[in-house]
């Protein structure tokens, strides 16, 4: 971290390349585990590991504001040269994280008992996934307190720190796999004790990395660590984040159930184009860090300038991200379509609607980027506020749009909540640059 550093395009870059690098591997564990299992020959192992991955991951990212809040915060602790508050943070978000996934652990099996009453499986599979979770969740305080680590280090730009972590957790998850699911015939439960394995070694790593901390003394100082007026502003910021990832979600979920009113074919392409989506995200998050890091740094240090400078410079190079990744929808969707999927009729369908792909990343540029500065600033009421107007728009837009122009309208609903989302947020800006005129958020 170096917060006097000169604010260029290679600094932008130095924070962002290890994030787009680091999300690369996300999906490749999921290939692999799906790959090892399906070589039992039978699909209930298949279907076990794929369920109890999702309720799993539902419900570690209820507790993604912990990266997004830590991040904000810690950078403009850093920024305005306060490293005692830097060490505090990284306290309260182990203890949080800690915390969340020991309850998480006390209430597991009222957590899955939930989990099939909503979404009911056979009982082959349903009995697979409680081996599976029942292993997997003895390492959510690992996961939860990871989402702390991974924000304190963004925060102050050692994101290739964030990249060997997440490298070495999933290189370790991918080879655990394969040796305990296959080689050892231990199936489902391998494949969950991999992953068990390699969470808790990826928060030993975490850990190593963050290790400047425990020679000093602000992270024990319980007076520090809990005071009052920083805990109380950590607790809104991380509430508004929350509401605001639990609309977006809705947004999410709501896209994916009105889709099944079309049919099992416009439903399998909605989930092909769906992952256009998910690549624009992970490439994306690099500069949407890079803007929660520099941000919140400049806003820490109450130079309104480089707030302005940090906003601008990786707003650009998500701009350049967002063209590319368009251009790369047009000329090779199709192609990446016909790999996705063999069934004829899905893959005419799904270059139907391939256009609002392409116009995804360029209408959804400002949502993306905008919510990296305002995360850095910590300006959360905005976020929250302008994701309920957000939502409010798309329910209705889309539900008049898909009576009229059903799946086209359902794809159309979903662009126009990322233009409002951009174009609210973008008239809050002037307010965030303006705070950092004024007196230091975290004694507000």
């Amino acid at each position: 971290m170096n917060e006097t550093a000169p604010l260029t395009h290679r600094r932008v870059l130095t924070i962002a390349l290890p994030i787009v690098l680091s999300n690369a591997t996300v999906p490749i564990l999921g290939v692999v585990d799906t790959g090892v299992v399906g070589q039992l020959g039978e699909a209930a192992p298949i279907g076990a590991v794929g369920i109890g991955a999702i309720i799993l991951s539902a419900i570690y990212w209820i507790f993604g504001f912990l990266r997004m809040g830590t991040t904000g915060l810690t950078s403009q602790a850093a920024g305005a040269g306060d490293a005692d508050e830097v060490d505090a943070l990284f306290a309260r978000a182990m203890l949080i994280g800690i915390g969340a996934g020991l309850v998480i652990i006390a209430a597991q099996v009222l957590i899955f008992h939930g989990a099939f009453w909503v979404s009911p499986a056979s009982a082959a599979v349903e009995s697979l996934a409680r081996d599976y979770m029942t292993i997997r969740v003895w390492s959510a305080p690992a996961t939860i307190a990871l989402y702390g680590i991974t924000g304190w280090l963004i925060a102050q730009e050692r994101t290739r720190a964030v990249l060997i972590i997440q490298v070495g957790m999933n290189g370790c998850n991918i080879g655990l796999s394969y040796f305990l699911g296959l080689k050892l015939g231990w199936g489902v439960s391998g494949v969950a004790w991999a992953t068990f394995i390699a969470e808790w070694g990826g928060l030993a790593l975490g850990l190593w990395y963050c290790r400047g901390v425990f020679t000093r003394t602000a992270w024990r100082s319980a007076a520090r660590v809990f005071d009052t007026v920083r805990l109380k502003h950590m607790a809104l910021v991380n509430s508004d984040i929350l509401i605001r990832s639990v609309l977006l979600q809705a947004i999410f979920i709501s896209f994916l159930f009105y889709g099944s009113d079309f049919g099992d074919v416009q439903l399998a392409a909605n989930q092909i184009l769906m992952q256009f989506l998910q690549v624009t995200g992970h490439a994306l998050d690099g500069f949407a860090f890079a803007a929660e890091a520099l941000v919140g740094q400049a806003l820490g240090a109450r130079a309104r300038s480089a707030v302005r400078r940090s906003a601008v410079l990786s707003s650009l190079w998500g701009a350049v991200i967002c063209i590319v990744l368009a251009s790369s929808f047009a000329v090779f969707g199709g192609t990446v379509i016909d790999i996705l999927t063999t069934a004829p009729d899905v893959r005419a369908a799904s270059r139907v609607y391939l256009p609002y792909m392409i116009a995804a990343p360029i209408l959804g540029w400002a949502a993306w980027m905008l919510d990296g500065i305002f995360i850095g600033a910590t300006r959360t009421k905005d976020m929250r506020n302008m994701m309920i107007v957000s939502t409010i728009v798309y329910f209705a837009c889309v539900i008049p749009l898909m009576a009229v122009l059903e799946n086209h309208g359902l794809w159309i609903g979903m662009l126009i909540s990322f233009v409002v989302r951009g174009a609210t947020l973008a008239i809050r800006y002037p307010a965030l640059e303006a705070a950092a005129d004024s007196k230091p958020i975290a004694a507000s």
